[in-house]
């Protein structure tokens, strides 16, 4: 198979192409210098052209708060982008792996993780136009697998993981809210489960939508704390906080635990707990230092 990868310069892409290493299939990994998503012919182009079989769309507008002030940005590369894929998509006959989030949902703080079925609220530009992402690939018509993710986080790019560790490097004092809850979830085990999912044709005759993160819950507090820990930091150096005290130009959900059950069940899934994810993600990490 030909398969197209787009946003691989991203932490899931580059975690895509560390799984992909040794695959038995051709990935062509692109970012915006070699495809431009948000045009509808290029993409179309590189669909005919390169014989595409799957399409593994990384590609996404990713900082919640600067999209409050670009919507028109966001929703090219959330929404309109994710069009285009799912259209050459389409008509090439290929299948389309879309990447989405726990933004989708939104809301007030509960206590029941989200299945794929429960209702969507995004309450920002973010989740409103990966949202509107996922109902353009559902409208196209192509064979897809949406997998909405959360907390990603790996060794490359900005996540809360490394900008954590810089900053307890650099002897900070942190204050990390409490009252958000959701999973963290490390780019490499996301990345081992597509590569899994296309290696093994797992995703024929299995179109619709799927929750995937690390097993387990925390808050972000929770989160920093293990972090410390594991990067031989004091954890007393990490305090916790609300969310109103915190204040950030788009809104969190508070509560945004996945319910993964439907994507264990489908795909015959070992999903791994996200502390131990964590501590292999600090461990490589480390090898990396100077």
């Amino acid at each position: 198979m030909n398969i197209l990868v787009t946003g691989a310069d991203g932490q899931l892409g580059r975690a895509l192409r560390r799984a992909t290493d040794e695959a038995r299939d051709r990935y062509l990994f692109t970012d915006a210098a070699e495809l431009d998503v948000t045009d509808r012919e290029a993409v179309r182009r590189a669909v005919t052209e390169r014989r595409i079989d799957a399409i593994v769309n990384c590609a996404a507008y990713t900082d919640v708060d600067r999209a409050e002030r670009a919507e028109a940005a966001a929703e090219r590369l959330n929404a309109a982008a994710a069009g285009y894929l799912a259209a050459a998509a389409a008509e090439r006959g290929a299948v389309l792996i879309h990447l989405s989030t726990d933004y989708v949902f939104g809301g007030a703080a509960e206590h029941t993780p989200r299945t794929e079925c429960d209702p969507v609220a995004p309450l920002g530009v973010y989740g409103r136009t990966k949202r509107r992402g996922e109902e353009a690939v559902l409208a196209a018509g192509c064979p897809h697998l949406i997998l909405r993710t959360a907390w990603l986080y790996g060794e490359c790019g900005r996540n809360f993981v490394r900008t954590m560790l810089a900053r307890m490097a650099a002897g900070a004092d942190l204050k990390v809210v409490f009252d958000q809850v959701g999973t963290p979830t490390y780019a490499g085990d996301l990345a081992a489960a597509i590569h899994r999912i296309v290696e093994e044709r797992l995703f024929e005759g299995r179109d619709g939508i799927y929750h995937y993160t690390d097993e387990g819950v925390c808050s972000w507090y929770d989160f920093a704390r293990r972090i410390a820990e594991l990067g031989g930091y004091d954890p007393r150096c990490v305090h916790p906080c609300r969310t109103a005290e915190y204040p950030a130009a788009a809104p969190r959900p508070a509560y945004s635990v996945l319910d993964k059950s439907k994507f264990r069940h489908t795909f015959g899934a070992e999903i791994p707990y996200w502390s131990d994810s964590l501590r292999t993600c600090i461990e490589n990490l480390r090898k990396e230092l100077p």
